[in-house]
Protein backbone atom coordinates (compact mmCIF):
# COMPACT_ATOMS: atom_id res chain seq x y z
CA UNK A 1 0.00 0.00 0.00
CA UNK A 2 1.47 3.41 -0.95
CA UNK A 3 2.27 5.86 1.80
CA UNK A 4 -0.70 8.18 2.27
CA UNK A 5 1.59 11.20 2.66
CA UNK A 6 2.93 10.61 -0.85
CA UNK A 7 -0.62 11.18 -2.15
CA UNK A 8 -1.21 14.40 -0.26
CA UNK A 9 0.70 17.21 -1.89
CA UNK A 10 -0.15 20.79 -0.90
CA UNK A 11 -0.14 23.30 -3.76
CA UNK A 12 0.64 26.67 -2.28
CA UNK A 13 -0.29 29.89 -4.03
CA UNK A 14 0.51 33.41 -2.93
CA UNK A 15 -2.07 35.92 -4.09
CA UNK A 16 -1.65 39.66 -4.52
CA UNK A 17 -5.16 40.96 -4.94
CA UNK A 18 -6.77 38.85 -7.65
CA UNK A 19 -3.45 37.83 -9.21
CA UNK A 20 -1.52 34.72 -8.29
CA UNK A 21 1.87 36.20 -7.46
CA UNK A 22 3.58 32.85 -7.05
CA UNK A 23 2.60 29.19 -7.16
CA UNK A 24 4.13 25.84 -8.08
CA UNK A 25 4.20 26.51 -11.82
CA UNK A 26 5.66 29.98 -11.51
CA UNK A 27 8.30 28.71 -9.07
CA UNK A 28 9.26 26.03 -11.58
CA UNK A 29 9.43 28.66 -14.32
CA UNK A 30 11.75 30.77 -12.15
CA UNK A 31 14.02 27.78 -11.55
CA UNK A 32 14.21 27.04 -15.26
CA UNK A 33 14.88 30.68 -16.15
CA UNK A 34 17.77 30.64 -13.69
CA UNK A 35 19.03 27.33 -15.10
CA UNK A 36 18.75 28.25 -18.80
CA UNK A 37 19.27 32.02 -18.48
CA UNK A 38 16.40 32.40 -20.94
CA UNK A 39 12.63 32.77 -20.77
CA UNK A 40 12.19 31.07 -24.14
CA UNK A 41 14.36 28.07 -23.14
CA UNK A 42 12.47 27.80 -19.84
CA UNK A 43 9.17 27.91 -21.74
CA UNK A 44 10.35 25.15 -24.09
CA UNK A 45 11.37 23.01 -21.11
CA UNK A 46 7.85 23.43 -19.70
CA UNK A 47 6.25 22.87 -23.12
CA UNK A 48 4.55 26.25 -22.99
CA UNK A 49 4.55 29.14 -25.39
CA UNK A 50 7.00 31.99 -24.95
CA UNK A 51 4.04 34.36 -24.72
CA UNK A 52 2.52 32.40 -21.83
CA UNK A 53 5.87 32.29 -20.01
CA UNK A 54 6.36 36.02 -20.57
CA UNK A 55 2.88 36.78 -19.19
CA UNK A 56 3.65 34.72 -16.08
CA UNK A 57 6.96 36.56 -15.61
CA UNK A 58 5.21 39.89 -16.11
CA UNK A 59 2.61 38.99 -13.45
CA UNK A 60 5.33 38.03 -10.98
CA UNK A 61 7.35 41.16 -11.72
CA UNK A 62 4.24 43.29 -11.20
CA UNK A 63 3.12 41.58 -7.99
CA UNK A 64 6.39 41.99 -6.11
CA UNK A 65 8.01 45.26 -5.02
CA UNK A 66 11.03 44.60 -7.24
CA UNK A 67 11.22 42.51 -10.43
CA UNK A 68 12.01 38.83 -9.93
CA UNK A 69 13.27 38.33 -13.49
CA UNK A 70 15.67 40.67 -15.26
CA UNK A 71 15.84 40.55 -19.04
CA UNK A 72 18.35 41.75 -21.62
CA UNK A 73 17.34 42.42 -25.19
CA UNK A 74 19.00 40.60 -28.08
CA UNK A 75 22.11 41.67 -29.91
CA UNK A 76 25.54 40.09 -30.22
CA UNK A 77 25.02 38.22 -26.97
CA UNK A 78 21.48 37.15 -27.91
CA UNK A 79 19.73 38.63 -24.89
CA UNK A 80 18.67 36.47 -22.01
CA UNK A 81 17.13 36.51 -18.58
CA UNK A 82 18.13 35.83 -15.02
CA UNK A 83 16.65 36.04 -11.57
CA UNK A 84 17.28 39.22 -9.66
CA UNK A 85 18.48 39.11 -6.05
CA UNK A 86 14.84 39.55 -5.12
CA UNK A 87 13.84 36.68 -7.42
CA UNK A 88 16.39 34.33 -5.86
CA UNK A 89 15.22 35.33 -2.38
CA UNK A 90 11.51 34.90 -3.23
CA UNK A 91 12.14 31.50 -4.83
CA UNK A 92 14.20 30.31 -1.84
CA UNK A 93 11.58 31.48 0.65
CA UNK A 94 8.77 29.89 -1.36
CA UNK A 95 10.58 26.52 -1.51
CA UNK A 96 11.26 26.73 2.25
CA UNK A 97 7.58 27.50 2.83
CA UNK A 98 6.53 24.50 0.72
CA UNK A 99 8.87 22.22 2.66
CA UNK A 100 7.67 23.53 6.03
CA UNK A 101 4.02 22.94 5.10
CA UNK A 102 4.77 19.43 3.78
CA UNK A 103 6.45 18.56 7.09
CA UNK A 104 3.60 19.79 9.30
CA UNK A 105 2.01 17.08 11.44
CA UNK A 106 -1.43 18.26 10.35
CA UNK A 107 -0.64 17.07 6.84
CA UNK A 108 -0.02 13.53 8.13
CA UNK A 109 -3.31 13.72 10.04
CA UNK A 110 -5.16 14.79 6.90
CA UNK A 111 -3.46 12.06 4.89
CA UNK A 112 -4.58 9.46 7.44
CA UNK A 113 -8.18 10.55 6.87
CA UNK A 114 -8.02 9.99 3.10
CA UNK A 115 -9.97 7.13 1.61
CA UNK A 116 -8.12 4.06 0.36
CA UNK A 117 -10.46 3.89 -2.62
CA UNK A 118 -8.84 4.65 -5.97
CA UNK A 119 -9.67 8.10 -7.28
CA UNK A 120 -10.88 8.60 -10.84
Amino acid sequence: MPDRNSRLVPRLRLKAGDAIALGPGKAQLLELIQQHRSISAAARALKMSYRRAWLLVDTMNTCFQKPLVLTATGGNQGGGAELSEEGLKVLTLYRQYEKAVAERPELAELAALLSNKPTP
